[in-house]
Formats: C-alpha cells, structure tokens, sequence
C-alpha cells in the first residue's frame, strides 16, 4: 500500500500542473449528474411516488449509487483504462517488477476530478437525510458507510472483470458499461420496482442489492430484523470483489506477452 500511496501522489501532483484544467474539468464533474438528479426530481414531481418510495428516499439511493461510482471511477480508473496497456505492449513492463500487477494497474491511473461528482452526491445525501425522519443509531450510521464502501468494491471488481477480458479481446468489450453505467443507472432507484428477474439478478450475480435496497429498506424502517444482520449485509456484497480477483489472477497467468 506504500507503494499505492506513491502512485497516488505522483498522478495528483500531475494533474496539478495544469491547475485550471483541473478545476474546469472538477467543475464539469460536479454538473454531469446534476442533469440526471433533475431528471429525477422531475419524475417525482409528476407522479408523488414510485411504489411507496418517497422522493427524498430514492434521492438517497441516488447519492449512495453515485458516492460509490464516483470513487471507484477515481481510485479504479487504471483497470477502466487497462486495454490501453494490453495494445502498446506496456503490461510487459508491469509484469518484471517485483510488485503486484493488482496494485501497479491500480496505481497507474486517477482520476481526481470525479470529487467533482462525488461532492454533488454527497449535497444530495445531506439534502435526503435532512429530510428524512430516520431514528438514527451507531449501526445504521455503520450500515450507511458500508453501503458506500460495498459499492466501491463492487464497482470495482466489473472493472476488474472488463480488464480480464483484454488478456483475450485485446480491446476492453463494451458490454462492460452494462454493469457500469447501466448498474449504476438502475441501482439509483429501489430494485423492487423492476421485475423479479432484474431484481434477482443485481442482488446475487453483481450484489447491487446489497448496496441500496436491502440496507435502504433496514435505515429507513421500512423491515425490522437484527441489527446486526442489516449492518453486515453490505459486507457480504463486498466479497463480490474477491471472485473478480481470482479471475484477474487466471488472466494474468494466461497472459502470452507482446512477442517484441
């Protein structure tokens, strides 16, 4: 991990060279989903409800969907980007160092003006939460932490996932922006409003259900159970990240270099 931190210090002292750009670019971050966030409220606006979900409710499905993309885009970015490594033959480099392959893809790409994203999620979960009557306690402050961090893991595990598969494809498929964008799309509403199938599907394949609805449903009193439970119920989502690691591991060993 030092040498994580490492990475991290360089690539930020980079973008920081060209200071206007990064503050334009953060800025243009910050607007992007404000456009879907508007959407959003529009809808609610029409109709009331979605299926006994109230505005404010979804809308912190929404912020916690979005904190959790936002950071896996910034901290994860080097597996996003890996094919890119795969067609000028520089993963060759990576594989005679005397470090994990995992932490140097990791390491080799940030992308620090997603804080722009990421602060206007965190606006919405102050806006939601302030207006939500939630009868807070230590574990559902815990729960809502490990929703966030659940999501990172799982956002970047499918990156993971889509790097694999240019160990054989070469090029990074797009198919992969299903589970991405599209997950992240889907995710920011409650799942039981999609039909059993999809639901199924996003809490035991890619376990976005772990995430949002099922903690939602524990910190919003809308289910009852042990506390405890609901509190680790993101932790088991989070293991999502160790079978895309495993696959990672298969790829690398499959890996039949450039030939140069």
């Amino acid at each position: 991990m030092r040498l994580y931190y490492k990475y991290l210090l360089i690539l930020f002292k980079s973008q920081m060279q060209y200071r206007i750009s990064f503050w334009l670019l953060t800025i243009g971050q910050f607007f992007i989903p404000l456009t879907i966030f508007a959407g959003l409220y529009l809808l609610f606006e029409r109709f009331g409800q979605i299926k006994g979900w109230g505005f404010f409710e979804v809308a912190l499905c929404f912020a916690v969907i979005h904190m959790a993309f936002s950071l896996s885009e910034c901290f994860a970015r080097g597996f996003d980007v890996f094919s890119s490594l795969i067609i000028k033959g520089e993963f060759d480099r990576l594989l005679v160092r005397p470090r994990s392959t995992f932490i140097q893809v990791l390491g080799s790409k940030f992308e620090f003006t997603r804080f722009g994203r990421l602060l206007q999620s965190v606006i919405v979960l102050i806006w939601a939460l302030s207006n939500l009557p939630i009868e807070w306690t230590v574990i559902k402050a815990i729960t809502l932490a490990l929703m966030i961090m659940s999501g990172v893991f799982i956002f970047t595990g499918i990156y993971m996932l889509a790097a694999t598969m240019c160990f054989w494809t070469v090029q990074g498929l797009e198919v992969a922006n299903i589970f991405t964008d599209g997950g992240r799309e889907m995710a920011q509403y409650p799942l039981n409003i999609y039909q059993k199938w999809v639901t199924r599907f996003f809490t035991y394949v890619i376990p976005f259900g772990t995430v949002n609805y099922l903690p939602l449903k524990y910190i919003l009193g809308k289910i009852t159970g042990n506390d405890l439970t609901h509190m680790l119920m993101p932790v088991l989502g989070s293991l999502f990240i160790l079978p895309c690691f495993l696959v990672w591991q298969i790829g690398v060993r499959h890996y039949r270099s450039t030939g140069s």
